[in-house]
Parts: structure tokens; sequence; C-alpha cells
């Protein structure tokens, strides 16, 4: 194929793309109902099933501290136009994360023509892992992330006398931000597999930069969070652990590569 038509056919799996997720971006707007009620403000709820389960589990290790039975901040809209945006915004956002999967499909039925048959076969299942690991990462930063985070910037305060009232478009950012962040952190193993298959680099190499890494986890948490501690831990601690999966991943690749050069 010359180089324009590889442009033509991009073209057509972006197009493709770009269909799945208008329409699930506008199923989202028109349910508005669930998708703002019950989705996006649900973590600003204190009957959100994160603090329940938390109350639940304060109750059987005798720990209070661990019950959040107090949100105290209000979320209002400052902009004529914000409560619309975020409208549009957050039916793109989950029109995005819901077509993910498909949308990683039609990029990889491009790319895949382009590998050798030894470079296809090692990628076999890539669009189900991928997948996978985006939605468990979408569902970790909804599920733990965004609603600690969510508790901890709504509830400090630096004087009693000071009343947390959140714009909305601050508060949709900061769930779309953490949600998706850690979505894409958790591709860690996967690009892990594909370095370590080309040899890149090896589980030896990452044991011997494990405290760099560690280190570099730290910024890149503390860029994508809001700037609170709390925020950048719930992230840090899920990418170390990741790592040590990468470790695991790089050894298990790295062992085949030395059986298939025997």
């Amino acid at each position: 194929m010359s180089f324009l038509d590889h442009l033509e056919e991009l073209r057509w799996h972006i197009v493709r793309s770009a269909i799945a997720i208008v329409v699930i971006a506008i199923a989202a707007f028109l349910l508005v109902d669930f998708v703002w009620g019950v989705v996006i403000l649900g973590p600003s709820k204190i009957d959100f099933i994160t603090y329940q389960y938390l109350c639940d589990l304060a109750v059987k290790l005798e720990t209070p501290a661990l019950c959040i039975s107090e949100l105290s901040f209000e979320i209002q809209s400052r902009d004529m136009t914000g409560q619309f945006t975020m409208h549009i915004l957050t039916s793109v956002v989950l029109g995005f994360v819901l077509a993910f999967p498909y949308v990683f499909w039609e990029i990889w039925r491009f790319v895949s023509p382009g590998l050798y048959p030894k470079e296809r076969n090692a990628a076999r299942g890539a669009t189900f892992f991928v997948s996978l690991l985006f939605l468990s990462g979408v569902l970790f930063g909804y599920f733990i992330v965004a609603p600690l985070s969510i508790n901890f910037l709504g509830n400090y305060k630096v004087d009693a006398a000071i009343l947390n009232e959140f714009d909305i478009i601050s508060y949709v950012n900061t769930l779309t931000m953490l949600v998706l962040a850690c979505g894409l952190m958790f591709q860690l193993p996967i690009v892990v597999y594909f370095l370590a298959k080309s040899g890149l680099i090896t589980d030896v190499t990452m044991k011997t930069y494990r405290k760099h890494s560690i280190v570099v986890i730290l910024i890149v948490s503390a860029i994508i969070t809001p700037p609170d501690v709390i925020s950048q831990l719930l992230i840090s601690f899920p990418m170390m652990f990741l790592y040590e999966v990468g470790i695991f991943v790089a050894r298990f690749v790295s062992r085949k590569r030395k059986e298939d050069l025997a």
C-alpha cells in the first residue's frame, strides 16, 4: 500500500472509533438522571458504596475512624454554561471509557498487518488484556481513589469559618482526571511486556532501578493528581505493585526469549 492508502485506511479506523464514542456519548447524554445522579455525583454522596463499605468495615474492626459519615461541601455552578458544558464533557468521557475496547481493537487492526507473524503471535490477546487493565484501572480510580480523594479534599479546612463550595467544573475535572489516570497507569504491565519482548528491558534491569522507579512514580503521581498527599499515595501504591508485577512479566518474557534463541 502507498502512503496515501495507509492514510485512507487509518482515516476509516478513526472514523469508526469516533462513531462508537459518539453513539455511547449520545446515550449517556440522554440518560442524564442515571449518569449524573448515580455515576458522576455518586462519590459526592454519603450513601456511595465505597463509604458504606468503609462504615461496615469500621464496625467489624471496631475502628470508627474508617467510617466516612459526613461530606461537608457543596457543589455549585458559577458559570452560566457550566452545567451544559460538563454534561457534554462527561458524556464524551463516558463514551470513550465504554468504547475503549472497540477503539483499541480498531487501532490494533490498523497496526497488526505491519507486524511480522512472530510479532503478531507474541501480541496475541493484546486487545483483551489492554482493555481489561484499562477498565480495571478505571474501576479502581472510580471506587477507591476518587471517593477517598474527594472525601479528603471536601472535608479539608484550614479554618471552620471557611465553607467548601466547589464549582461543578472543578469537581468533574478532578473526578475524570483521577479515573482516567488510573486507567492509563494500569497499562504498565503491558508496556513492560512489549519492552521486554523487544529486549529493551529485563527483570534484572527493573530490579536494579527499583528505587529509582519509586521516585519516578511519586513524581508522576504528584503531576496527574490533585495537590494532596492522599491522592498521590492512592495512585502511587498500585503503580508500585504493578511495577513488581512487571518484574515477573519481564522475567517470564526473558526466559521465553532465551528458550527461543537456544
